[in-house]
């Protein structure tokens, strides 16, 4: 078990401690699975909607342009021919669907590499749950600041549901906050500092245990 303070909303230690899985927070990272899971994020947040018109999707006629010889230059058929101003073009993009499936299994290694690899940096830190009276960036700031993170990448994870703290967190570009079951190994390692609500332990244990 690994143990590490609990901080409250304004960065200071509570005196308490908490202990973490040694399972997930100090397993051998899996660089090659944590590879898959991070490239099969990225690959289904991919639209995959690009096209471009080849020779069969311009329009245009299929009159045969000039004859065949005796005209001192190349031979054409079409006036859809790529090498044509308004022709067709060659090898363009198609519609297609990029999404990589990744195991289950794989994607719990990965993600407990990722987390044992911000716990080996020291890029973790734990806070008790709290909340805003109403949604203000200012007050989100703030509590960066107090943890010294404010100028670094950021990820912060709850436990539960958190409107307020959650609509606080949007418009601040460098961090961003997530429900526990939507933590991924990409979130995680793309975070220069993962900051855990005390209630998100548990549950992110019993998710990746």
């Amino acid at each position: 078990m690994i143990e590490i303070n609990i901080l409250n909303i304004k960065g200071k230690d509570t005196g308490r401690k908490i202990k973490l899985s040694k399972t997930i927070f100090q397993s051998d990272p899996n660089r090659h699975a944590l590879y898959l899971d991070v490239k099969g994020h990225l690959a289904n947040k991919r639209q995959g909607s690009h096209k471009t018109k080849e020779r069969s999707d311009v329009k245009g006629s299929t009159r045969k342009i000039k004859k065949q010889k005796g005209t001192g230059t190349a031979r054409a058929g079409s006036i859809k021919n790529p090498i044509f101003r308004g022709g067709g073009r060659i090898f363009g993009p198609r519609v297609r669907d990029y999404s990589m499936k990744v195991n289950k299994k794989v994607k719990i290694i990965a993600r407990r590499s990722a987390l044992s690899l911000k716990a080996k940096d020291k890029e973790i830190y734990v806070v008790e749950d709290f909340n805003f009276k109403s949604p203000k960036t200012k007050d989100y700031i703030g509590f960066l600041k107090s943890l010294g993170i404010y100028d670094k990448k950021s990820l912060l994870v709850f436990g539960e549901p958190n409107n307020n703290v959650y609509l606080s967190s949007r418009n601040f570009k460098n961090s961003n906050a997530v429900i526990f079951s939507e933590l991924n190994s990409y979130r995680i390692m793309n975070s220069s500092s993962v900051v855990f609500f005390e209630s998100s332990i548990s549950k992110i244990e019993s998710i990746l245990n």
